[in-house]
């Protein structure tokens, strides 16, 4: 069984007593020390027997998805066929970029191979209320978002996308019964003092998201693989949980590291303020992008690079293909040997990584422009009328409440 006691009565914005690092759902700073991070989250480093019994996926296997909570729960659930779910998502304030779209391809991963669930809120609400963005802003980033969400090819009959503002009638009144459990001392010891009531209530709205599987198909391992930023939204809600009477787990968590900006080492920025390769670049605008902005670990001279070699720990392009790009180990050691050697230079690596995006999102743009109307495309992935008096159901939602 999960453990029964989080505690979220401490103050888990600041990471160290000298503050070198700062991870919150709103703010990171600093380089990051993943290893303290477990310490202060109080997850736990996957083990060689969890990734190896996990979807094969390179962010697994490289272990840029390190650690979790409850992991063996969803893999007991997945080897005996039992159902089981996946909760990723989105905050549509900008178009989507690379690092937005992992987390989606990871659970595209799972349905294939576990035949897990997934379920995919966008939170257009808390994005309203945490950036300088009108409604009208706010709706034009998510219905583009949408469209990138849908071109990740998901299954509809084992999909559920969910948007707080269109789907309120579910998710508010869920919300509100939760908000009942979380203390404002709770919410500012996790997220820090926030600057509307609105954004101290949304802990509740995200608790929601992640409790709506089971919620509506009953008691169930979910699962949720995100950057280890966003693990506050996961530790608040399984408080919640189990203070809250529901026919539900406590969600568990698998918890990945940033995708480095292409400036080097640290979080991709969504800011809109760094370089950054969005979903719907063309080709010509991605080898722009890399080989004006994207850091190498190479030489500053030919000769030098030559005798002495590069280093791939650091250089964008390499860990874009370790991320991601390059699925057989194999072939990324040769890389990285040669690039360590002095036989591959930076710019040969950029133009190798070029090459697996474009062959990526050409993919994914193809499937993107399939889509048609987005009201037919997204039809078969809401949630049912039925599903939703389900959910309204076993959260004892009073019948006033509901739509």
């Amino acid at each position: 069984m999960p453990n029964t006691t989080d505690s979220t009565d401490r103050t888990d914005r600041t990471t160290t007593d000298a503050d070198e690092f700062t991870v919150t759902p709103y703010a990171v700073e600093g380089e990051i020390d993943y290893e303290k991070l477990l310490e202060r989250f109080g997850a736990d480093p996957l083990t060689d027997e969890q990734i190896d019994r996990l979807p094969d996926h390179p962010a697994i296997r490289r272990r840029t998805f390190y650690a979790g909570r409850d992991v063996d729960r969803s893999l007991e659930a997945a080897e005996s066929g039992d159902p089981h779910a996946v909760v990723t998502g989105r905050g549509p304030s900008g178009p989507m970029h690379l690092g937005h779209v992992l987390p989606l391809y990871l659970a595209k991963r799972f349905q294939r191979e576990t035949g897990a669930t997934v379920y995919v809120p966008l939170s257009d609400d808390e994005k309203f209320l945490a950036k300088e963005l009108s409604f009208a802003e706010i709706g034009e980033h998510t219905r583009e978002n949408l469209r990138d969400v849908l071109a990740v090819g998901l299954d509809p009959d084992r999909t559920r996308i969910v948007v707080d503002t269109a789907d309120a009638d579910v998710v508010y009144p869920i919300a509100v019964r939760l908000a009942k459990h979380l203390t404002p001392a709770t919410v500012e010891a996790v997220y820090g003092e926030q600057d509307t009531v609105g954004l101290q209530f949304y802990p509740a709205v995200q608790a929601t998201h992640l409790l709506l599987p089971q919620l509506v198909a009953g008691r169930q391992p979910t699962l949720v693989p995100i950057a280890v930023d966003q693990d506050p939204h996961v530790r608040v809600c399984r408080d919640v949980a189990a203070k809250e009477a529901l026919p539900v787990e406590k969600p568990g968590a698998l918890l990945g590291r940033f995708l480095p900006s292409l400036e080097g080492p640290g979080k991709m920025s969504s800011s809109g303020e760094a370089a950054s390769i969005e979903l719907t670049d063309d080709p010509e605008t991605v080898a722009e992008t890399i080989r004006t902005h994207a850091y190498t670990g190479g030489r500053a001279t030919l000769e030098e690079h030559r005798e002495r070699g590069g280093d791939p720990s650091v250089d964008v392009p390499f860990q874009y293909l370790r991320f991601f790009f390059e699925e057989d180990d194999g072939e990324l050691e040769r890389i990285a040997r040669e690039y360590r050697s002095g036989d591959l230079l930076s710019g040969e690596l950029k133009d190798l990584a070029i090459e697996r995006i474009t062959d990526f999102l050409a993919d994914h743009q193809r499937r993107r422009a399939a889509l048609g109307s987005l009201a037919d495309a997204l039809e078969p992935y809401r949630l049912t009328r039925e599903e939703r008096t389900a959910a309204l159901e076993s959260a004892a939602v009073p019948t006033s409440f509901r739509g």
